[in-house]
């Protein structure tokens, strides 16, 4: 999708990784703002692990008032209950890929819980490939040949790493906490056979955050996008809706 205003152009598409990948990344999203105002974008909390590869530019994170900002051509975040304001120039050029708990330890060789809530460059976790992902992204001609780069890139990733993913009652555990939010987390802990106070404790050393924190995150994604998809919609009625 593409659309201009007087401030700038601003270009966007989305798509849906090979089907060998689906299982650990959810989707690719490139983006390419020209034009506005400097400013700071805030890069919304969501039940995902986002990896960014920045083209032509480096992303930068703000660290507060009066610090210069963390400057990544690609980088990993893990999950958070908080933004992550990006600071900007007016122009973000790039694609953010969504990933799955799985595709965190399969793709990035790291449990969620490694990469803590803020960010960590790319290339310290993958060495050559990151480099390669860069490059390759950076020179491509269009978003199809980024997208088939991505493609060819993890799925040789996926064939040559092992594949250490999440115990069977946490990936359970995950599925019906962001897919049933408004679920109680004792139901969770009670459908997987563990207690609440084990399942809390696994939860934080795989995900980073606790079943309640990632319940909440996961509400928060949900009333997010409904409004995005329906902004005229009464918050009350997204409250309900969400839990």
């Amino acid at each position: 999708m593409t659309g201009s205003a007087a401030a700038g152009v601003a270009e966007g598409v989305r798509r849906r990784p090979a089907p060998l990948l689906t299982p650990y990344v959810r989707r690719y999203e490139a983006y390419r703002l020209e034009g506005f105002p400097p400013g700071v974008h805030l890069g919304m909390p969501a039940p995902e692990i986002t990896v960014v590869v920045g083209i032509s530019r480096p992303v930068e994170l703000s660290r507060g008032e009066g610090r210069p900002p963390d400057r990544f051509d690609t980088l990993a975040g893990g999950l958070s209950t908080w933004p992550v304001p990006i600071v900007h120039d007016g122009n973000q050029h790039g694609i953010q890929l969504s990933l799955t708990p799985a595709g965190a330890r399969t793709l990035l060789g790291v449990p969620a819980a490694a990469l803590g809530s803020w960010v960590v460059d790319l290339e310290d976790l993958l060495g050559a490939i990151g480099r390669e992902l860069s490059d390759g992204i950076t020179t491509a001609p269009d978003w199809e040949t980024r997208f088939e780069l991505l493609d060819r890139i993890l799925t040789r990733r996926l064939a040559s790493a092992p594949r250490p993913e999440p115990e069977p009652e946490l990936t359970r555990a995950w599925h019906l906490l962001v897919c049933d939010p408004t679920r109680p987390v004792q139901e969770v802990a009670d459908d997987i056979g563990w207690s609440r106070r084990y399942l809390a404790k696994k939860a934080v050393a795989e995900f980073g955050l606790s079943p309640k924190d990632l319940a909440r995150l996961s509400r928060f994604d949900r009333s997010r996008r409904l409004l995005r998809a329906q902004p005229h919609r009464r918050l009350a009625d997204v409250a309900a809706t969400c839990g």
